[in-house]
């Protein structure tokens, strides 16, 4: 079934025309350096929970303490109080580049202990830090869980999605904001997202030919772009530079196999230089057939079971196809159709091609 879902879509690609490369925003082909997300981390408690949560985790216990504290209620030394409506949990975000003080952003809450579902807890108020320890982020609110989990008292077990992970939608406030360098720096830097040198220089001629002098080249992946001072005139100049379109370079040439799924990816690029492939296939299929023989009647026989193998060989005939030099995607995809193969038995034969020289592309296994 995988094959031939696998060829009926290489075939449908096969018959599109070529055409060539379209222009691309600036803003689609990379990032200015520097302007970017960061990682905040943060480990709080979840409470209210419909006796779902950790119980005596140890972990939970010592934060239950502070927080007890914190509130002016201290637990008496030596009681460890039973948690079963609460949760130990790690809190992740992303604080986007620009964040101001006073802003909401998303968060995620996975339980760390042996809580069994986040459904219908209460993230209590717990700082977010960065990697450089500093706390940028407060987090509280209601947690929304799209898993469910339930047991039975037979130990049955139902469940559904994941009940141990949940989001609060605008759950943390930022409380400290990331300097980029963007009101500090004469010139900034624009990251491509992959390294190419000719779709470097073709977006440093499209960007200097609307502001002369502007863009020059760093190295494959690095453009450095001579910006105003002004905070109003360098952010007004990005945004005209980040529309303008530019063509990238053509797409190497690359074949991508799933070895976990099969699935083979073959892009336009791909050639072939002249080769003979021959294929066959060869099939072993074993039956046990045991028969019951019964002893005659009135005899001291017993009943016993007599095994019957049955062992066939089948041998599909070997074709032989001769590719042309300079194959193209669409008489790659025919000659394998004739030849019938399988997903797995394509990688083999990409594989052999490659060795033999005969392929030209890189092969990228995942």
């Amino acid at each position: 079934m995988i094959s031939k879902v696998l060829f009926a879509v290489l075939t449908a690609l096969a018959i599109l025309t070529p055409v060539a490369a379209s222009a691309e925003r600036v803003r689609d082909l990379g990032a200015f350096q520097g302007l970017r997300a960061n990682q905040l981390t943060g480990y709080g408690v979840v409470v209210g929970l419909d006796g779902t949560g950790d119980d005596n985790f140890e972990y939970l216990t010592e934060a239950m303490r502070g927080i007890s504290g914190r509130l002016g209620m201290p637990l008496p030394p030596g009681i460890s109080p039973g948690l079963r409506n609460a949760a130990a949990v790690i809190i992740t975000a992303e604080l986007p580049a620009f964040s101001k003080p006073g802003q909401r952003i998303d968060i995620t809450v996975s339980t760390m202990g042996r809580a069994k579902s986040l459904r219908g807890g209460a993230l209590i108020m717990t700082p977010l830090y960065g990697a450089d320890g500093a706390v940028y982020a407060i987090a509280q609110g209601n947690v929304a869980v799209g898993g469910l989990g339930v047991s039975g008292r037979d130990g049955s077990q139902l469940t559904v999605n994941v009940p141990t992970v949940g989001r609060i939608a605008d759950g943390a406030t930022v409380e400290r904001a990331v300097a980029t360098g963007f009101d500090q720096q004469g010139k900034l830097r624009y990251n491509l997202h992959q390294a190419d040198f000719l779709t470097a220089s073709r977006m440093r001629d499209a960007i200097n030919d609307q502001f002369p002098g502007t863009a020059s080249i760093i190295d494959a992946v690095t453009l450095e772009f001579s910006l105003p001072l002004s905070n109003d005139a360098r952010s007004a100049m990005m945004a005209e530079i980040e529309m303008i379109p530019v063509t990238p370079a053509p797409k190497a040439a690359r074949v991508i196999v799933n070895s976990r799924t099969g699935t083979v990816v073959i892009n336009q690029a791909v050639r072939l230089q002249p080769a003979a492939i021959s294929h066959g296939r060869l099939t072993i299929r074993i039956d046990e057939n045991p028969q019951i023989v019964q002893p005659e009647p009135f005899t001291d026989g017993v009943t016993a079971v007599e095994e019957d193998t049955e062992i066939t060989v089948e041998q599909q005939e070997s074709n032989v196809i001769a590719m042309p030099g300079a194959a193209s995607l669409s008489e790659i995809v025919d000659a394998l159709n004739m030849l019938g193969v399988g997903a797995a038995d394509l990688v083999v034969i990409l594989e052999a091609l490659k060795q033999a020289g005969a392929l030209q592309a890189e092969m990228v296994i995942i």
